[in-house]
């Protein structure tokens, strides 16, 4: 089971999936299906922004795959707040390579993000 909030996100790419490979009005299996296949691939990557030379950035701080995604699919102000403090965050959903949607979220304390390392994203 997929949160609420995440599905909506993905349910678009995987409509636009089986658009793609001719299948014009998928039923509710079909999107199912499509997602039982493409979920194994999925990653959540969970960036802050940061001030940089008079602007912000964002500093990425963790590459979920989707075996590891279920305690933060079920509070993610929660575990981001837990685990990286206050902040302005942003997580990007991609499949393998293709970016698939994003969402902010704003959970409130100290900023504890400052001292983690930033994640290579080109690794």
């Amino acid at each position: 089971m997929i949160a609420s909030w995440c599905w909506d996100l993905i349910e678009p790419y995987l409509k636009r999936n089986l658009l793609n490979r001719g299948v014009e009005r998928p039923s509710r299996r079909e999107i199912l299906e499509e997602f039982a296949r493409v979920w194994p691939e999925f990653t959540a990557t969970i960036g802050v922004q940061e001030p940089w030379s008079g602007t912000i950035r964002f500093k990425w701080l963790v590459r979920l795959p989707s075996g590891e995604m279920e305690s933060f699919l079920e509070d993610p102000t929660g575990w981001i707040g837990g685990h990286y403090g206050g902040g302005k965050f942003k997580m990007n959903l991609h499949h393998g390579l293709h970016f698939v949607n994003t969402r902010n979220f704003k959970p409130e304390g100290e900023p504890l993000w400052k001292d983690s390392p930033a994640l290579d994203v080109d690794a």
